[in-house]
């Protein structure tokens, strides 16, 4: 992530500063519009059967994106000064939401607090703790260049950070997201220049620390022997993936057609949340699935010239972490759906159903375009 160009390499045209990644904003319609598509079809027989209403999952994430696309505006036009100003005090923002989670006013879904109900709505702060984490990061590793490979000062704050904010949600309990910041964290010393030794023993201490949670939780154990086997217990803990993997060997090449999905009626659980790749697979085969990750893999090539496109050190290492977020979904997601990770509840960005996670996501993709505004594009 150095900056600086090679004086010896002829320079590339690049595109007028000032205006918006247009290329970026299009792919990300596109996939928003195939995942409202796979909402409707997803979730229509789980919508009729509990709330009589067939549309109603897709009212609302026509309603979450409309919301999403409002706020990505506004993350587009964000003065630069402003964004950079913001990083502590979003960090105790998410920080206080946190606890809220923790105390009694947060519902229990499924046995775990992770949502803040306001109103009629409820809130998942992990969606927006990813995006403060991700400005404090890109901040630190900017700004404390010449501290970055030193420990006391260079290694141990931004790891403080991310471990209270992963304690927190371990306490939830949420395995799976604090698995996201612990990448996350990895993923920007990697690019900030932590030195490889101080790496290398913090992965050490973090799978001893994952050891213990699966060795000390009987449901995590079960879960990951789950997904060692799924079909020894295909009736119970190993059940989802086992209909998820269905589900993808039905899809074949084309698909059983739009809307024709069998594993969606009753079989598959949270085939509208986590699980909508699966129904996207039986649905539109191979085909489908290949079109959805072209437009990722052509939505992060955006990304990466964006990234590249940056003069300023702090703009280059917060578009990558941004950039980071909406990767590490696609890809836990993907691993989780191909039962190639263990179920960890990850959705998948801009398709999975879910008001908190498409909002942040847009906010992310809104904060690529403002910085895209100021990055050298190629024609």
């Amino acid at each position: 992530m150095a900056q600086g160009a090679d004086p010896g390499k002829p320079k590339a045209k690049a595109s007028a500063q000032g205006g918006i990644d247009w290329w970026l904003f299009v792919l990300l319609v596109m996939i928003l519009g195939i995942g409202l598509v796979m909402v409707l079809s997803a979730s229509g027989i789980v919508a009729e059967n509990d709330y009589g209403d067939k549309y109603y999952f897709f009212k609302k994430q026509l309603a979450f994106a409309m919301a999403g696309g409002v706020l990505m505006g506004v993350a587009a036009m964000l003065p630069r000064g402003l964004l950079y100003k913001s990083h502590y005090p979003l960090l105790f923002i998410v920080l206080f939401m946190l606890l809220l989670t923790l105390s009694p006013l947060s519902p229990s879904i499924n046995g775990a607090h992770r949502w803040i109900r306001i109103g009629p709505m409820s809130v998942q702060p992990m969606e927006f703790v990813k995006i403060a984490l991700a400005l404090y990061l890109a901040y630190y590793m900017a700004t404390k260049q010449d501290l970055v490979k030193t420990f006391s000062r260079g290694v141990l704050p931004p790891f403080i950070v991310t471990v209270v904010f992963a304690m927190l949600l371990l306490l939830q309990p949420d395995f799976g997201s604090a698995v996201v910041l612990a990448l996350l964290l990895l993923l920007m010393c990697i690019a900030g220049g932590t030195r490889f030794i101080y790496i290398f023993f913090a992965m050490i201490l973090a799978s001893g620390g994952i050891v213990a949670l699966v060795l000390f939780e009987p449901y995590r154990m079960r879960r990951l022997m789950a997904f060692l086997d799924p079909f020894k217990d295909a009736h119970d803990t190993g059940y989802q993936l086992v209909q998820s993997l269905l589900a993808i060997g039905s899809g074949s090449f084309f698909g059983v057609g739009m809307g024709a999905s069998r594993q969606k009626m009753f079989y598959l659980p949270e085939a509208h949340n986590d699980f909508i790749m699966a129904v996207l697979a039986e649905e539109m085969g191979f085909v489908g699935v290949s079109v959805v990750m072209l437009l990722f893999l052509f939505f992060f090539w955006r990304c990466y010239l964006i990234i590249r496109g940056q003069e300023e050190l702090r703009a280059r290492y917060t578009a990558f972490a941004l950039s980071c977020i909406i990767a590490l979904g696609v890809i836990l997601n993907l691993a989780v759906v191909m039962g190639v990770a263990p179920p960890k509840g990850v959705p998948m960005p801009f398709l999975s159903y879910g008001g908190s996670n498409l909002v942040a996501m847009m906010i992310c993709a809104g904060l690529l375009l403002n910085f895209s505004r100021t990055a050298k594009l190629p024609h």
